[in-house]
């Protein structure tokens, strides 16, 4: 099967022919039918978050179980045929978050070591070589063996690309104003950055029942997008850092309640922290590269009562969420497909990664 092959990290991806083994004791294969071109690859494949290489690149991604491995029970109803969306971490189930129930936090998941659980590989090169797979899922591959654990059974005529997405940016975004921070209905709500997750940020404000939804960005084609999905307002970024905050306080009588950063780099980092009045809350959700810093004022922060709280995975759980998202998008109110503004086969991955640099378009999906 073919897969997109990163070496290492900084390096271009190549398309390679990779073997499959069959699934072992707790994993399926499914066939992979979507895998969304999201921010994280990118960090990746531009040295900015070091993985291990050789490593089948993506984590947001849809298919179809092919094959079901020994121990696999039958409730987990992941029969052949059945779409299931792919969640990015498995918790282990023994941490101190896991032990809370805060399983999106857990930070000793097997995922992160992109092998399976028992330490091995299922992919591997002509010469019997093993291949890593990005987050234990490497979604930008024709077919994929994934712990059973982390594949999600959809709701019938979801769309593959869909569910990719809820896989990840649509989790991450929605949850995290729906969950990690919940809205109060009728309060005011600023996203800086209008990408899968900031436009998901986008949509889950409007259906939490904002009272005001203001989406910030400096590409004008995405402050149209954004009013399509739910904003209420909209502000174009200016080039200076300092303009762009009183352009967002004069949109919110003075600052919204809550200011969501989602494209992780320090300007806009403290620039949501600037933007919420006493009492508001800046909501951290987009990764920076590693070892990067942002600072702030610590006297107004204090004084003004604020608040800055992270947000990682939308405060997922994956069984209980993904199917819950696909169930509103079918109903109306997750308007998700507006997200793909891209359609490509596996070849036009590096095309994909140059668009996100340049800051064009939303999401690129993979198409298998």
């Amino acid at each position: 099967m073919r897969a997109a092959v990163l070496e290492r990290p900084g390096e271009r991806t190549r398309i390679e022919e990779l073997t499959l083994d069959e699934p072992s004791a707790g994993e399926i294969r499914v066939r992979m039918l979507a895998s969304g071109v999201c921010h994280s690859d990118l960090h990746v494949r531009d040295g900015e978050w070091q993985r291990p290489g050789p490593i089948v690149m993506g984590h947001e991604g849809a298919g179809v179980v092919e094959a079901v491995g020994p121990g696999v029970p039958e409730s987990t109803a992941l029969d052949v045929g059945r779409l299931v969306a792919l969640a990015w971490t498995v918790p282990c189930g023994r941490c101190r978050s896991c032990v809370a129930g805060r399983t999106w936090e857990c930070p000793e998941s097997p995922s992160y070591t992109h092998r399976m659980t028992d330490g091995t590989s299922r992919l591997h090169r002509a010469d019997g070589s093993d291949v890593f797979s990005y987050c234990a899922i490497g979604t930008m591959a024709e077919a994929q063996i994934v712990a059973a654990d982390s594949a999600i059974p959809m709701p019938d005529a979801t769309p593959a690309a869909v569910a990719a997405l809820i896989g990840c940016c649509v989790a991450t975004g929605v949850g995290a104003v729906t969950k990690t921070v919940p809205i109060a209905s009728g309060s005011s709500v600023a996203v800086i950055g209008l990408g899968g997750v900031g436009l998901s940020a986008v949509m889950g404000a409007a259906l939490a029942g904002a009272g005001q939804v203001v989406a910030v960005d400096r590409v004008a084609a995405k402050l149209d997008l954004a009013r399509s999905v739910g904003a209420t307002d909209t502000v174009l970024a200016a080039g200076d850092d300092a303009e762009t905050l009183e352009r967002i306080r004069e949109a919110t009588a003075g600052g919204p309640d809550v200011c969501a950063e989602a494209i992780g780099r320090p300007a806009t980092v403290e620039l949501a922290i600037a933007a919420v009045p006493a009492g508001g809350t800046a909501l951290l959700v987009g990764m920076t590269p590693f070892g990067v810093r942002a600072s702030f004022e610590v006297f107004p922060f204090v004084d003004g009562g604020r608040r800055i709280v992270g947000s990682n995975y939308g405060s997922a759980i994956p069984s209980v969420d993904f199917p819950r998202y696909a169930e509103l998008y079918l109903a109306g109110r997750l308007p998700i497909d507006e997200l793909v503004t891209d359609r490509v086969g596996l070849d036009g991955l590096e095309a994909a990664f140059d668009r996100m640099r340049r800051g064009e378009g939303v999401r690129t999906m993979i198409e298998f």
